[in-house]
């Protein structure tokens, strides 16, 4: 009997990804999706999307909806995607004890996701990160005098509401935003996916090309021995099950520091072999890495190169990683997500253009979550 996987967003890369890797494996996929259409349900590799409320319209009616398919399609397993992640822990209170959620209960979760809660998290698992204080205390405000800082709301994805400021800059008059210190050097990004306080396998990677504040071509780290080391700590401290990522700022000394976790999958997942994705998550499998050490997401970077072509020193460099990088979404065996992603992403292209910003920062306004 075939056995019946849950995505619980379809309209992004790393979806189709995971759908991909569950068909392979001989699991029927099927898709809960807010949006009509969306990219992973083009794929033949899908066998059905349902359009489901969207949290950020109502957090119960969406929870009763995902368990709703659960039932009807006789789901084993969930798995949730991105930002929707937050929400789908609390889908444990409404389906049987024997439906597997790939992700962790909320009292793991939400603290890793909070950005002052993942800082005490990681002090305590003794691995580095930098000196963070919430808005209005007496901390913040003598960290901000020495500056600069980092302002960030302890909710947010997609580098949404993140400010710098120089030394002795004027805090915001705002609660639920923490102050950290700005520790320059280069950002790294991380995707691991852990079993029961293990690391299967790790992906360090950082952006190569950017659409606003988010990455849309990536470089993988050939040598990722010190942030390794650093993640093993942290999800043995906390005993983790799942996808887990983190951001890096590596300083001058060499010395990666974690800067704030996304308890869910990121496009680092791109990294792994396709078709090892779905053994990890139910076998607790090793996923290989790909052998391509740069990937991008071939027509928000080609919305770049254009927007580049007056500018001598960038367009030659953008045009031919353009021309040269795989894309993360194409697959000769199943060619019409790739084929079809302008109409597909026509809703979130939509809500980019009228809010003059950028498809990575719609893509889940959504879905996220955004409560203290």
């Amino acid at each position: 009997m075939t056995r019946t996987v849950l995505l619980t967003l379809g309209r992004l890369p790393k979806a189709l990804d995971i759908a991909r890797s569950f068909a392979m494996n001989g699991w029927r996929v099927v898709i809960a999706e807010p949006f009509k259409r969306h990219l992973a349900g083009a794929s033949n590799m899908v066998a059905k999307s349902i359009q489901v409320t969207a949290p950020a319209i109502s957090k119960r009616r969406y929870l009763e909806e995902l368990a709703a398919i659960v039932a009807a399609e006789g789901v084993e397993l969930v798995v949730p995607v991105s930002e929707e992640t937050m929400h789908v822990t609390f889908l444990r209170e409404l389906v049987p004890d024997h439906v597997r959620i790939f992700t962790m209960p909320p009292d793991a979760l939400l603290p890793a996701y909070d950005k002052h809660g993942f800082i005490h998290l990681a002090e305590a698992a003794g691995v580095s990160v930098p000196e963070t204080h919430a808005i209005g205390t007496a901390g913040a405000d003598a960290l901000a005098a020495g500056g600069p800082v980092v302002v960030k709301p302890v909710h947010s994805c997609s580098g949404r509401g993140v400010r710098i400021l120089p030394a002795g800059g004027a805090l915001p008059d705002e609660t639920g935003s923490v102050v950290q210190r700005f520790i320059p050097g280069e950002v790294h990004s991380s995707c691991s996916v852990a079993h029961e306080g293990r690391v299967l396998s790790t992906v360090i990677y950082h952006g190569s090309l950017f659409s606003g504040s988010v990455a849309i071509a990536f470089a993988r780290l050939r040598n990722p021995a010190l942030f390794e080391a650093w993640i093993e700590r942290f999800v043995a401290h906390v005993n983790w099950t799942g996808f887990i990522s983190f951001d890096f700022v590596l300083d001058e000394h060499g010395i990666p520091h974690g800067i704030e976790c996304n308890p869910r999958t990121t496009s680092g997942l791109h990294f792994f072999e396709t078709a090892d994705i779905a053994p990890a998550i139910l076998e607790a499998r090793p996923p290989r890495h790909r052998a391509a050490p740069q990937l991008q997401q071939f027509y928000s970077c080609l919305t770049e190169t254009q927007k580049s072509v007056l500018t001598p020193r960038k367009f030659p460099h953008n045009l031919k990683a353009l021309l040269t990088t795989p894309d993360v979404t194409w697959d000769a065996r199943d060619k019409r997500p790739f084929l079809t992603m302008t109409w597909t992403s026509w809703e979130i292209i939509q809500r980019a253009m009228k809010a003059g910003t950028t498809f990575g920062e719609v893509a889940t306004l959504d879905v996220g979550w955004y409560e203290g």
